[in-house]
Formats: C-alpha cells, structure tokens, sequence
C-alpha cells in the first residue's frame, strides 16, 4: 500500500527530455570585416619582407660594383691606354703643326696653319721619293691599328679600354704587310694591265675584287691567329667559315672606292687613298676574326666545363 501511493505521487519525465542534446554554446563566427583586416595586415607584411629582402640585396650588390668600378687593375690599364692614345695624338698632332718649325720666325699663327698642309703633303712625297716602302709600311701599321681600336669601340669596349695587345696584332699586321705587300701589288697591277682602254678600270677592280682580296683577307686572318698563338686547325677553320662572308662584305665597299683608286689617283698615291678607306675595312677584318675566335674560346670553355660537371656527377654516383 506504501508502494503503491510513492509511485502514485512521484512525477514521470517525458522520454524526450533524455534523448534532447543538451544546448551547447559555440563560439561567434568572425565577420567578414574582420577576414578582410587580418588578409590585410598579412599581406602587408608579407610586402614589407619582401621591400626588405629588396634593399638588403641592393645594399649587398653597391659595394661590388663600387669595388669593380675601382679595381686596381682595370683602373691601371685605363691608364695606360689613356697615356698612349693621348701621348700618340699629341705627337702626330705637333709634328703636323710643326713643319716649318725652321721657318716660322715672324710667322702669324694664321700662316703656320694655312702652310702646314701643303708642306706636310710635301714632306709625304720626299719619303715617298727617299723610301716608299718604309713609309708605305709606316701609314698601314697606324691605320690598322686605329682601324682596331674603331673596332673593338663599335663592339662595345669602353673608349680607354681597348685590348692592347689585339691593337697591337692588328697594327703589327698592317706594317710588316700591308703596306710592303700593297705596295708590289699596284706595281704588278700596271705590269698586268698595261692598257688605256675604257675597260681597264672596271678589270683591275675585278681582278682586286676576287684575287688580291681573296688573298690580302686570308694573310691577314692566319697572322691574326698565328699570333694569337693558335694552332693551324683552328685557324684553318675560322678561315674556311668566314673566308666567303669577308669576301662578300668587301664587295660592298671597294668596288666603289676602286674605281677612284685606279680611275682617279696616281699609283705612288693609292696605298694612302686606300688606307684611308680602310679605316672602315679593317673594323670589318678585325670584327670577324676577333669574333670567330672568342666565340670558339667560349665554346671551349663551355664543353670543359660541361665534361668536369658529368665527371664529377659521375665520380659521385
């Protein structure tokens, strides 16, 4: 009976109380304004890093090329350069200006400047007269080497530093010769040619254009390399790959200027005409010779380093 009354009054839990999930309280999902901040402020960061990591490699790199502006040694050939070509110039420059240095008392500078040309000519003519060869010599062995130098400025050398050593290659090949060689040539070119025909100009032009250019191209290619001190496969093929293009670079030119040289000038004069012209010539030679051979020095070099990169792969597998 007892029983019975507890369970009378005791009060029944519905079933759905149990099986509810309790209510659990999540954390506020951050806004989308607060997405955009954060987003912000890393990329910020991430920018000032990277302006950072910019200046400190800009700073790194400012004291290397301070230091290879300054270098002893570029700075000594710069010098030395500087010193030839201003010590040359004023020497040519005075001894054209001081022709008539025996002559000048009571002389105006407006004199001096109108006579020295004329006299100058006279002076060329009487070494002609005492030794053409020698002074023929001497004219070829100055236009070759400023002929180099235009090259290696027209490749992109700075004005003071010329490689001495290839001016002194070119010129040195323009004196022992150019000018002996052209010399017995224009005399052999008379002999050959013996005529006053309309039709000798344009034959001796012909006859220049193929024999004696195919020849004068390729004595002046071998020496270069030869005192390059290269070996005689090499330079015999540098000479086979550019001895058509140099011809036919020639043919752009000379032509024309020949057509002076044996149309116009006397044969005592032509060598000084032709130098002149080959002021631009010689910056072609020396361009395609000097160019053939770094090309083959780079080419060397790569595959040495290639093979020691496969050999030390190798070494370490």
């Amino acid at each position: 009976m007892a029983s019975s009354s507890i369970c009378t009054f005791l009060p029944l839990t519905p079933t759905s109380s149990f099986t509810q999930p309790p209510n659990l309280t999540l954390p506020p999902t951050p806004s989308s304004h607060l997405l955009k901040r954060s987003h912000r402020f890393a990329s910020s960061v991430t920018k000032d890093r990277e302006l950072l990591a910019l200046n400190h490699n800009q700073s790194e790199q400012k004291p290397s090329r301070f230091h290879h502006d300054d270098d002893p040694d570029r700075l000594l050939s710069r010098a030395i350069n500087t010193a030839l070509v201003l010590g040359f110039g004023t020497f040519a420059v005075s001894k054209l200006l001081t022709i008539d240095h025996d002559y000048w008392h009571g002389w105006t500078l407006y004199e001096i400047l109108r006579y020295a040309p004329e006299h100058n000519w006279v002076a060329y003519e009487q070494a002609l007269k005492a030794n053409p060869v020698l002074a023929k010599m001497a004219i070829s062995g100055v236009v070759y080497s400023i002929g180099d130098w235009i090259a290696q400025c027209y490749e992109g050398k700075p004005l003071f530093e010329f490689d001495r050593t290839r001016l002194f290659r070119s010129g040195l090949a323009g004196f022992t010769l150019h000018g002996s060689l052209s010399h017995y040539y224009y005399q052999f070119c008379e002999v050959l040619f013996p005529f006053q025909d309309w039709w000798v100009v344009p034959a001796k032009v012909a006859f220049d254009q193929t024999v004696w250019a195919a020849i004068w191209n390729s004595i002046y290619f071998v020496v270069l390399g030869l005192l390059r001190f290269e070996s005689i496969n090499n330079i015999y093929g540098e000479l086979k790959s550019t001895f058509w293009p140099m011809l036919t670079a020639g043919w752009k030119l000379w032509p024309f200027a020949h057509l002076i040289t044996y149309g116009v000038i006397p044969l005592e004069q032509r060598l000084l005409w032709v130098d002149c012209v080959e002021l631009i010539w010689v910056t072609i030679l020396s361009t395609y010779s000097n160019e053939k051979s770094e090309a083959r020095i780079s080419e060397v070099a790569s595959s040495e380093t290639k093979s020691s990169t496969s050999s030390h792969e190798s070494n370490k597998d």
